[in-house]
């Protein structure tokens, strides 16, 4: 049976290319590369163009580590923001997630992934050596922990709240409301507004 790399190598590539991408099966590769070459060139130069500022241009914010266009991120730098309020959450998404809900004025730190021995990930891999620090030298009061309520999410908010123990600053985590095993990016909007609002002390939540 002829594959497609016997038509066209140039198409080949392009599929592969498509389908490494995470939830692109071969078929929707197929069908993503074949529509590329029904538009005009211009269309799809927009989209390697993006592409390549993406990756080029994309800078981490120094104080939260997330995604920004400057060294410091819009939130970061935005004075209207409550800057005694830290919320720490597992990854990009999740900010995203968050600010969609309009129930949070805070400030972020972005800890890059959960801590996950089954995947060889521990504290060191995450950017959880300057979370002390920062929380003494920026004034924060309160550290709110909202991590996916998954089994590595848990862990990783033990974690955390052993590690600022011996600071004086409030830890609380997000109310129930996302179920257990949720990642906090598939929250709906309201769900995860009313957890951010109706948050409560973390040593209460070890309680229960």
């Amino acid at each position: 049976m002829s594959g497609v790399e016997d038509y066209s190598q140039l198409l080949q590539r392009a599929i592969d290319a498509f389908a490494s991408l995470p939830g692109v099966g071969h078929k929707s590769a197929m069908r993503l590369a074949l529509s590329l070459l029904k538009q005009e060139k211009t269309f799809t130069y927009r989209i390697s163009d993006a592409l390549r500022d993406l990756v080029d241009g994309i800078q981490y914010c120094e104080k939260c580590h997330n995604i920004s266009d400057e060294s410091i991120c819009s939130i970061c730098s935005d004075e209207t923001r409550d800057s005694h309020i830290l919320c720490v959450v597992e990854s990009v998404r999740d900010v995203m997630a968050i600010e969609r809900t309009g129930q949070y004025q805070g400030l972020y730190h972005v800890l890059g992934g959960v801590i996950s021995p089954m995947d060889g990930v521990g504290p060191q891999d995450l950017f959880l050596h300057d979370l002390p620090t920062r929380i003494q030298e920026e004034g924060i009061k309160e550290v709110i922990l909202a991590l996916s309520t998954t089994m590595e999410g848990e862990t990783t908010n033990f974690y955390i709240y052993r590690l600022l123990k011996d600071i004086e600053v409030q830890i609380t985590t997000i109310a129930q409301g996302i179920a257990i095993g949720d990642e906090l990016e598939y929250a709906d909007d309201l769900t995860l507004g009313r957890s951010i609002l109706q948050r409560i002390d973390f040593q209460e939540s070890l309680k229960r």
